[in-house]
């Protein structure tokens, strides 16, 4: 998928001095944010990736995935409400399944709200697919959350 981003976008891996920019936009963006030390574990950690999205030197989005046993796994993504719906979020997908796909995954999975249907559209364009939900799983608000899944590889 072609992706027109912003040209003044970087993305660029996650740092330590990105912590509090992050922490920032998690607890703006999301009802139940992530704690600051999930982000700590995403520098320190070699099974944990991050990716930020940089315009004029102000960190306006991040993401955050994993690959391991084969496949990949975005967790988070998110994207400043003031830079929404300028293909940021789809730059960051896109190098993220870039990256997954280098790694020699065979899929790449994630959880969504059912009820984010802005998100679940991006990631249908993508050639993510619904796999199934599970109940309950969101605390606040108390929410199932819908999977989804994407083949990398094709087979003979």
């Amino acid at each position: 998928m072609d992706i027109e981003k912003p040209e003044n976008l970087k993305i660029r891996p996650m740092s330590k001095g990105d912590l509090i920019d992050i922490n920032v936009l998690e607890h703006q963006i999301f009802p139940d944010p992530w704690p600051s030390s999930a982000f700590r574990e995403v520098i320190e950690s070699e099974e944990i990736n991050g990716l930020v999205g940089e315009i004029d030197g102000r960190i306006v989005a991040y993401a955050v995935y994993t690959i391991g046993y084969g496949e990949g796994r975005l967790a988070n993504i998110a994207v400043a409400p003031e830079f929404r719906r300028k293909s940021i979020a789809k730059s960051l997908l896109n190098n993220i399944l870039k990256i997954v796909k280098e790694a020699n995954c065979e899929y790449i999975f994630l959880d969504v709200r059912p009820s984010n249907a802005a998100a679940i559209s991006l990631y249908k364009k993508f050639g993510f697919r619904e796999l199934y939900t599970k109940p309950d799983y969101y605390r606040l608000p108390k929410e199932d959350v819908l999977v989804m899944m994407k083949k990398l590889k094709e087979t003979d």
